[in-house]
Formats: C-alpha cells, structure tokens, sequence
C-alpha cells in the first residue's frame, strides 16, 4: 500500500501569507465582519504575534496573540474545515501559551462555539462572562475567557 503522508509545520506569520489568511477568514466567518488583510497587516505591524500552520505548502491554519507587559490577549485562531479536529487549534493554542509566558490570558469566543470552548478549558481558561451581542453582524454573543497565571 502507498501513500504519502505531509508534515504539518508550524511558523511565524509572514506578511506574504495575508492575502492567504484573509480569505481563510472569509469562509470561516462570512457572517461576523471577517478580517481584512488591511487588519492583518495592522496587526502583524503593532508587533503582535501570529503563527501561521502549514500542511506541506498549504496553509491550513493561524493564531494571534497581542502582548502586552501585564497580559496577553488571544486574537483569533483558525483552522481551514478540512483539517479541523486534527489537534491543530490545540498546537496554535499551546504555541500561543508559550509565547505569553507568564502573563494571564484572555479571550473572547462565542457562546455557540462548543469545541473551541472545551478546547480552552483543558488548557485552563475559565467562561469571566458574557459580552452580548459582541459578534456583528450576526449578534453571536460571545464568551470572555481567562486562563490566570498559575502560583509557582
């Protein structure tokens, strides 16, 4: 039996990747104001920190985190449909944990969304409220999350 099997890489976001991304974003979420490239490209200039998930040459997924001295804040994470549920969220999400080192964490996800919602809270974030109406156009509410610093 043949077969091929790829190597899933995990690497900074480059500026060459935007136009990739964006439209990524634009199937994921067409009805919540998906991201532009101009709001990649701001992002990636305000020095925040985004990894990009390759299989082989394609792009199949990214990650955002803003930091800040006393915190950090997760952006966004997304997975093309056809490699969902294959840990790579977790992976992006793990990246971005290391990244923030000691700083407590927050995040915002919508209330509907219950894999990433466990995918959080196995690496220790916990639902602080609900911010209503957060997603537009849609009006999706959305979860805030934190993930404290653990005491030493």
């Amino acid at each position: 039996m043949t077969g091929t099997t790829s190597v899933v890489t995990i690497r900074p976001l480059r500026w060459w990747d935007i136009p990739a991304v964006a439209a990524i974003e634009l199937d994921l979420f067409p009805e919540d104001s998906p991201w532009t490239e101009a709001m990649f490209w701001s992002e990636l200039a305000q020095g925040h920190q985004y990894r990009s998930c390759w299989d082989g040459a394609e792009l199949v997924g990214y990650a955002g985190l803003a930091l800040q001295p006393d915190e950090a804040c997760v952006q966004t994470i997304a997975v093309v449909r056809s490699h969902q549920g294959r840990g790579l969220g977790r992976r992006l999400l793990l990246g971005l944990l290391e990244t923030a080192g000691e700083r407590p964490i927050s995040l915002e996800v919508r209330t509907d969304n219950a894999t990433a919602i466990a995918l959080y809270e196995s690496v220790g974030f916990r639902t602080a409220g609900v911010r209503r109406r957060y997603y537009q156009p849609s009006g999706a509410n959305a979860y805030t999350m934190w993930r404290p610093v653990e005491p030493s």
